[in-house]
């Protein structure tokens, strides 16, 4: 026994040299240049920066040239970060084929199961094929469009109407992200879920949703054999996703099997939803004679819970951020409302009752377009990506890339490098997106990179535009929005940049509004 302890005391003093020396180590490296520890390698520096993970990368990025190599200690593992907009292109557009997203992906997003997230190859083409076809109608587009506005216009405004009347305190990222989850559970769904209601009512669905990303985050940085042993005891992170994925299954399936059900009673379906698209479009093909065994039950239900999390938190995360932004810089609010104006004055916007703009009267906003990309700019919806090499490669940046290595695309630091927007990359400046015609100014998405780039990019990019414009618009004109002093605004620990202590604001009617 006092040999054991001996040796106990023996190897905790060694432990406690190593630690310091390599302290020292740590505080004589620069920012770009992070200590690669023992056994640890560089995981060491992201545990210890969790708290602020995005801002450590883009430290580190800035200081690298837009690039660094790291390694998962004994592991073996390799990721190469980047922001790089010329490695974007080449690894999204130009090398496409050679990085997929991995089978390591698809079992970390295993909760995605075989949805279009997840594809690659053939798989892949098939359902953006699909999907890009129900999406792009003119049915469903005008049947989003109303829905964003239906549901600003009858829940969000009247809950900002009653804060600023009773002068309480409300969360605005937490609005968002209701009104955000009804829309798109109508559009994937068909099925509002009332999240917006009065009362702000739990919606087990909801929760599960926000658990599952969470989870997903720390899967990105923790061992993979460790979460999944993690998983398969259900103990820390690993147990709220596996609480959570029975809560999405059930919920699914049963809105499935009420759909299926309500079309075969009624013989056809009137809904524009994409659940019921995907079930007709099935029934059309049998119908005409092809071998489908696509729509499947279990096909439903990544598909679309493959759309819920793409339309879902990250338009919700979108609209926080630019109103946190905004509230930074009353110079642009007030430009954005001088621009509202001539439309809501033809709406009777001056003299009472609130004013709702449709998607075709912000459609050829300019200064509403620019402030809305500068806003993606600097607080993408998803902060990085993540991709794995199929074949070694050599990258633009002169970077080797060897089979099996691991990829973070970081656009979160992209839009803050000088070397990319230039020395005012941290300002809030919408007219860089305008140029002295007073157009909009198009940037590649390799360097704009808040909806992905290449063949991947992102299939909802006008739909959400078209969400942001008309909620915005709503809730800048009619009400003044003042985030409490005081309240700390950082990103939360998820794959969707979302807010860890949400949006505390006080609302306030315009003067215009006085009246009503």
């Amino acid at each position: 026994m006092d040999m054991l302890l001996c040796f106990v005391e023996i190897f905790s003093i060694l432990c406690c040299c190593i630690i310091y020396y390599y302290h020292l180590q740590t505080k004589k490296a620069s920012a770009s240049e992070p200590t690669e520890w023992p056994v640890l390698g560089h995981l060491f520096g992201m545990f210890a920066n969790i708290h602020r993970f995005h801002d450590w990368a883009t430290d580190i990025l800035a200081g690298g040239w837009h690039n660094f190599e790291a390694r998962a200690g004994l592991t073996g593992i390799r990721f190469f970060i980047t922001c790089d907009p010329s490695n974007v292109r080449h690894i999204f557009t130009s090398n496409f084929a050679n990085y997929p997203k991995g089978d390591e992906y698809a079992e970390i997003f295993d909760v995605l199961g075989n949805g279009i997230f997840n594809a690659d190859g053939e798989s892949w083409r098939s359902q953006r094929a699909k999907a890009q076809m129900l999406m792009a109608g003119a049915r469903f587009r005008a049947f989003a469009a109303r829905s964003s506005r239906d549901k600003a216009e009858k829940s969000l405004l009247p809950l900002l109407a009653h804060a600023a009347d009773t002068g309480a305190r409300c969360d605005l990222h937490d609005l968002f992200l209701r009104l955000t989850f009804d829309v798109t559970c109508t559009l994937v769904f068909g099925v509002d879920t009332g999240c917006l209601s009065a009362g702000l009512p739990v919606i087990p669905f909801a929760r599960a949703m926000d658990d599952v990303l969470e989870t997903l985050f720390l899967r990105h940085i923790i061992p993979m054999s460790c979460w999944k042993l993690m998983y398969r005891l259900e103990v820390g992170t690993e147990r709220k996703m596996a609480v959570a994925r029975r809560t999405i299954d059930r919920f699914v399936a049963e809105t499935i099997a009420k759909r299926r059900a309500d079309m075969i009673r009624q013989g056809t379906s009137n809904s524009d939803d994409l659940l019921s698209s995907f079930i007709s479009h099935d029934d059309d093909d049998t119908s005409n004679g092809n071998d489908v065994v696509d729509e499947t039950d279990e096909f439903l239900r990544d598909t679309t819970v493959n759309l819920l999390l793409a339309g879902r938190d990250t338009s919700g995360s979108a609209l926080s951020w630019f109103f946190y932004i905004l509230s930074k810089n009353p110079r642009v609010e007030e430009k954005l409302l001088e621009e509202l104006a001539p439309i809501a004055a033809q709406k009777g916007g001056d003299g009472g009752g609130m004013v709702i703009f449709d998607a075709s009267e912000l459609k050829n906003l300019v200064y509403l377009q620019a402030a809305l990309s500068e806003c993606l700019r600097l607080y993408p919806s998803v902060p990085f990506e993540h991709k794995a090499v199929a074949a070694d490669d050599v990258l633009p940046s002169g970077h080797e890339m060897k089979a099996g290595d691991k990829v973070l695309v970081f656009s979160y630091s992209m839009g803050r490098m000088e070397g990319v927007w230039g020395k005012d990359c941290t300002e809030f400046l919408p007219e860089r997106w305008i140029t002295s015609e007073g157009k909009l100014r198009y940037e590649p998405s390799y360097k704009f990179f808040s909806f992905n780039a290449g063949p991947r990019t992102c299939l909802g990019k006008e739909l959400a535009f078209v969400q942001l414009k008309t909620v915005a618009a709503a809730v800048m004109w009619n009400f003044a929005v003042e985030v409490v002093p005081g309240h700390a605004v950082e990103p939360k620990l998820s794959i969707i940049l979302h807010m860890k202590n949400g949006l505390a604001v006080t609302v306030k009617r315009r003067a215009t509004m006085a009246s009503c």
